[in-house]
């Protein structure tokens, strides 16, 4: 049998560093602003995006179970930080985005994750800070996520 060293074993690397990135990120809007992480990453999906879109692209871009994201969505609605509005398509169904309140704590928030992104990678030379995000790309386009705004795979380098 091969010999096997979890602390070389990729899943479990890429798990250890996304939790504890994760986890150092949260403490900001956590505390400050009172958001969960699935609060968040409906936030993030709405704020960086030019348009509304539904639960279901926020859950499919953020690989979060739709259940998690609606007791997300339910949370923000309630706190008036997203708003829904009626699907051109379908008038049946409803997109979401942000709301005034809503884009204000964003652009108040993003700033701060941004400073807090630099400190991480602050480890890295900018060289291998490219490196590092260009093979995430390609791991990312390998397994089909979603890598743009508009929810298509990003265009291969």
């Amino acid at each position: 049998m091969a010999k096997f060293d979890l602390f070389q074993f990729v899943p479990f690397r890429l798990n250890r560093l996304a939790a504890e990135v994760s986890a150092a990120l949260s403490d900001e809007y956590q505390q400050r602003y009172g958001l969960d992480i699935p609060e968040w990453r409906v936030i993030a999906t709405l704020g960086f995006r030019d348009d509304a879109c539904s639960a279901q692209f926020i859950s499919q871009c953020t690989r979060t179970h739709k259940s998690t994201i609606s007791r997300a969505v339910t949370a923000l609605l309630d706190r008036a930080l997203i708003e829904r509005v009626e699907n051109e398509d379908d008038r049946r169904a409803f997109e979401l985005r942000l709301s005034a309140k809503g884009k204000a704590l964003y652009e108040e928030l993003i700033p701060r994750l941004l400073s807090k992104e630099r400190d991480i990678l602050s480890c890295l030379t900018a060289q291998e800070r490219r490196d590092f995000a260009a093979a995430l790309s390609k791991i990312e386009r390998s397994l089909d996520l979603v890598q743009t705004r508009h929810g298509h795979k990003a265009d291969a380098y």
